[in-house]
C-alpha cells in the first residue's frame, strides 16, 4: 500500500474513533448537563483540555509558525461559536432535531469546498453526501419545523463546515499538535461571555467531574488532536462524511449502556450513514493529491 493511502486510511480509522467518542458523550454527560448549564460545561471542558495540552505540549504551543498559530485562533473562534449557537439553539429545539440540523454540515461542507475553494467534488462524492444525510433523517428526524431554534442550529452547522474545510485547507500533520492545543484555549475563551453572568457552575460528585474530564481529555484534548492531524491526509467533504457516523455510536452507545432498545429506524439510518462512508472511502482512493496551500488573503472573503 503506498504512503499516502497508509496515511489516508489511517486518518479515516482514527477519525471514527473520534466520532466514536463523541457519540459516547450523549450517554455519558446526560446526568452532568442537568446540573451543570452548557455555557459553564463547555468554558470547563476546553479549559481543561487547553490546560492539559499545554502541560504536555507546551513545546509544540511555543514552535508552532505564525501562521498555523493564525490559522488555530480563527479556526478555534469558528469552532468555540458554533459549539455555542448550536446550545442556545438546543434550547428551543429537540435534540433529535438538532441533531439532524446539525448534520447539515455534510452538505454545507462540499457546498463551502466547491465554491469557496474550487475544489472538485466528484459525483460519487455527491451521492455519499446524500446517502449520509438520508441517514441523519432516519436516525434523528420525528418531524421539522423552522423556528429559532433550528436557525440557530443550522448556522452552527454552517460554522462547522467552515471548522471542517478551513481545518482541510491548514493543517498539517506536523503542527497537528499546537494547532489541536490553541484551539481548545480560544474555544474555551469563546464561550467563556454566556458563563460569567451567572458565574461558572462546578460539577458535583465523583461522576460528574469524572464526566467532565472525560470530556475534556478524551472527547476535547485528544478528539481535537486527532481531528486536526486526520483532516491533514484526506478532503474536507470525506471527512465530514466520515464524522456523520456520530449518531451511529450515538445510537450503539445508548442501547449497549442507555438501557434503550434497537430500533428500525436506528438500522436503516446506521446502515445509510456506512454506506455513505464507505462510497466516500472508495472515492477517496482515487482523490488526486491535495491542492497546494492557498493564501490566507484568498480565503478573506469568507467572513471568517
Amino acid at each position: 500500500m503506498p504512503g499516502s493511502d497508509r496515511a489516508r486510511l489511517w486518518a479515516t480509522l482514527l477519525l471514527l474513533v473520534v466520532t466514536a467518542t463523541w457519540g459516547s458523550t450523549f450517554f455519558l454527560i446526560r446526568d452532568l448537563v442537568e446540573t451543570v448549564p452548557s455555557a459553564d460545561f463547555l468554558v470547563l471542558r476546553f479549559a481543561v483540555a487547553a490546560l492539559a495540552m499545554a502541560v504536555v505540549f507546551h513545546r509544540h504551543i511555543r514552535t508552532l509558525p505564525a501562521a498555523q498559530l493564525r490559522f488555530a485562533l480563527i479556526l478555534g473562534a469558528v469552532y468555540g461559536g458554533a459549539q455555542l449557537l448550536q446550545t442556545i439553539g438546543l434550547e428551543h429545539t429537540t435534540a433529535s432535531v438538532s441533531g439532524f440540523v446539525t448534520g447539515a454540515y455534510v452538505v454545507l461542507t462540499p457546498l463551502i469546498a466547491a465554491l469557496v475553494l474550487r475544489d472538485r467534488v466528484t459525483r460519487a462524492t455527491w451521492v455519499a453526501v446524500l446517502l449520509a444525510t438520508a441517514g441523519l433523517a432516519v436516525l434523528s428526524l420525528r418531524g421539522l419545523s423552522v423556528g429559532v431554534g433550528e436557525s440557530l442550529t443550522l448556522a452552527a452547522a454552517l460554522l462547522y463546515a467552515v471548522h471542517i474545510v478551513g481545518l482541510g485547507r491548514w493543517s498539517t500533520a506536523a503542527q497537528a499538535t499546537g494547532m489541536a492545543c490553541v484551539q481548545a484555549a480560544v474555544i474555551s475563551l469563546v464561550n467563556l461571555p454566556a458563563a460569567l453572568p451567572g458565574g461558572l457552575t462546578l460539577p458535583r460528585g465523583g461522576g460528574q467531574w469524572a464526566a467532565l474530564l472525560y470530556m475534556a481529555l478524551i472527547a476535547g484534548a485528544f478528539a481535537l488532536w486527532a481531528q486536526t492531524w486526520a483532516q491533514a491526509h484526506m478532503s474536507a467533504t470525506r471527512a465530514a462524511i466520515v464524522m456523520t457516523t456520530e449518531p451511529v455510536f450515538a445510537a450503539l452507545f445508548a442501547v449497549l449502556f442507555g438501557g434503550e432498545s434497537l430500533t428500525a429506524r436506528m438500522l436503516l439510518g446506521g446502515t445509510l450513514v456506512l454506506a455513505a462512508m464507505y462510497l466516500a472511502e472508495l472515492g477517496g482512493r482515487r482523490e488526486q493529491p491535495r491542492a497546494p496551500e492557498v493564501p490566507a488573503e484568498a480565503l478573506h472573503h469568507e467572513g471568517l
